[in-house]
């Protein structure tokens, strides 16, 4: 979030805009609110390395919060502000922040903090309430500090918190080097080529900016000179109304989203002129193959997928044309090399699936959890793992098949739940599905799909309809037994799948695989 030379050279040209509101800042603008609050930082005596909070939800201040920390050396923490006062509490203490800034937006969670979370040294938040005790007006706090640069700008950094699908969420810890803040670490200088970005492009960002995507897209938005778009949350007729009223040019978007605009009426699609679109960038889920073609049989080649993580260990890209031509692979990686290692720890030859490793990208640690930062890296530290199976073919291109903990083991053979989503994702009546292992006492687990249905479609009889759809594509031992219809699968606000709910859900009640018994609900 450090714009550098282009507010020098663009000061009037739009930076961000709120896309429900209208609401912006040039160049000019955002570069004197971020040094407002950095020399508030410096006042109070904040040192590189030290830390700060912000839980806000997608606003101008949360971008210009951002920007003072990466100017200052700190590390700066993005708290999801749908979280509860216990699960911000235990983010804003693991993080050691001195500083929480949030908004009016979270009050009800924001007023529960200070009693939980003792060491924080100032609570600033837009647009107080003026009977709010424990926090300070933000703007009255940081307005009377000079727009100018402070001396001696040193690199920030955000530290981003995992999802915590398993266990607690841990913050994801890059070493700070001491540099300017116009040079980023150098694994963020390969992120034009990830999200394909350019100078005075046009982005539309409809994502929490809690997220690691989001944020480093928004960040090199700001870095390149463009002029960032953002949405409050993700709607698709929305989303297209803003590609053709701004003229965006490159997005950033998760498989759900282009789900859902796929599954928008052919007449709502037509309204929107979307040709000034140069790129879209998506990433942090799988995406079904017929979500992907149908994609670029309607906007042509423009499709860029990235498979990488919050820890940011290394990047896998791939354009629409190395898709179509392997169809299913995630690409090939921008740094490093990828290894593929089974149960011993043998590397693996091409074609066959095991753990996914990558060498020689970048280093972290997981803050204040040296175990799981084990876990993660090879004893000597020169590999990492994101727990993803997947395997290479002749031409080092990647292709996942799942994650380690949702492997489906049915008669001791593995089953990779993504490659049953992938096939019923293809089905006109599905909208989106889960396939995950349910207890079987013949087989110790069975294959189950859960699914959400598309509007309009009548759920009897469906699930015959889609186990017989899949026996037509698949193997018979990897089809599933049973199929559950839901109103809504769980997601996270980035879309990514959260199916260890689901597990948990299923594994603690009765299951049954007969289809004469049905188990549509």
């Amino acid at each position: 979030m450090y714009p550098g030379d282009r507010a020098r050279q663009y000061p009037d040209r739009v930076a961000l805009v709120m896309a429900e509101t209208g609401e912006s800042l040039t160049y000019a603008d955002f570069e004197a609110k971020a040094n407002q609050l950095a020399h508030f930082y410096r006042d109070l005596g904040l040192r590189p390395g030290e830390g700060v909070a912000y839980m806000m939800e997608n606003c101008l201040a949360n971008v210009v919060a951002q920007g003072a920390g990466e100017r200052t050396g700190l590390y700066y923490t993005l708290i999801n502000f749908h979280l509860t006062a216990d699960e911000a509490a235990y983010i804003v203490n693991d993080s050691e922040a001195r500083v929480v800034v949030t908004t009016r937006a979270v009050l009800d969670v924001a007023r529960e903090l200070p009693a939980r979370c003792a060491g924080v040294q100032r609570w600033l938040m837009v647009d107080k309430p003026d009977d709010l005790d424990g926090f300070e007006d933000y703007a009255a706090v940081v307005d009377s500090y000079p727009t100018v640069a402070v001396d001696d700008e040193r690199l920030g950094l955000a530290l981003l918190y995992s999802s915590g699908t398993t266990g607690k969420p841990k913050g994801v810890l890059r070493p700070r080097l001491d540099l300017d803040p116009a040079d980023p670490l150098p694994i963020f200088q390969l992120v034009p080529k990830v999200y394909r970005t350019r100078p005075d492009m046009v982005f539309l960002q409809p994502a929490p900016l809690y997220h690691s995507g989001p944020q480093s897209a928004t960040a090199e938005s700001l870095r390149c000179g463009g002029t960032c778009v953002i949405m409050q949350k993700f709607d698709a007729v929305r989303f297209l109304q803003l590609v053709d009223e701004h003229k965006v040019t490159n997005t950033l978007v998760v498989p759900t989203m282009l789900s859902r605009i796929l599954q928008l009426p052919q007449e709502i699609r037509d309204k929107y002129d979307l040709s000034s679109l140069e790129a879209i960038a998506h990433g942090a889920a799988p995406c079904p193959p017929s979500v992907k073609r149908a994609m670029i049989d309607w906007l042509g080649p423009i499709l860029f997928e990235y498979y990488g993580s919050t820890e940011a260990n290394g990047s896998v890209i791939c354009d629409s044309h190395e898709w179509l031509q392997r169809p299913g692979t995630v690409g090939k990686p921008l740094v490093g090399e990828l290894i593929i290692l089974g149960p011993d720890g043998a590397r693996l030859p091409a074609g066959e699936p095991g753990v996914v490793w990558i060498k020689g990208a970048t280093n972290f640690q997981y803050l204040n959890d040296p175990e799981k930062t084990r876990e993660a890296q090879s004893a000597d530290g020169t590999m990492s793992t994101n727990g993803d199976i997947g395997y290479v073919d002749e031409d080092g291109y990647l292709y996942l098949t799942d994650r380690v903990g949702f492997t489906i083991v049915a008669g001791g053979v593995n089953i990779y739940p993504r490659e049953v989503e992938d096939v019923l994702a293809a089905h006109p009546a599905v909208a989106d599905v889960a396939v995950i292992g349910v207890p079987d006492e013949d087989m110790g687990e069975a294959v189950k799909a859960i699914v959400e249905l598309r509007a309009g479609v009548d759920p009897e009889g469906i699930e015959r309809e889609l186990i017989e759809f899949s026996r037509s594509r698949l193997a018979k031992f990897k089809c599933p037994r049973s199929v559950d219809v839901v109103d809504m699968l769980p997601r996270n606000t980035n879309g990514k799948l959260m199916k260890n709910e689901l597990v948990k859900r299923y594994r603690e009640q009765p299951q049954t695989t007969e289809l004469q018994k049905g188990s549509v609900r």
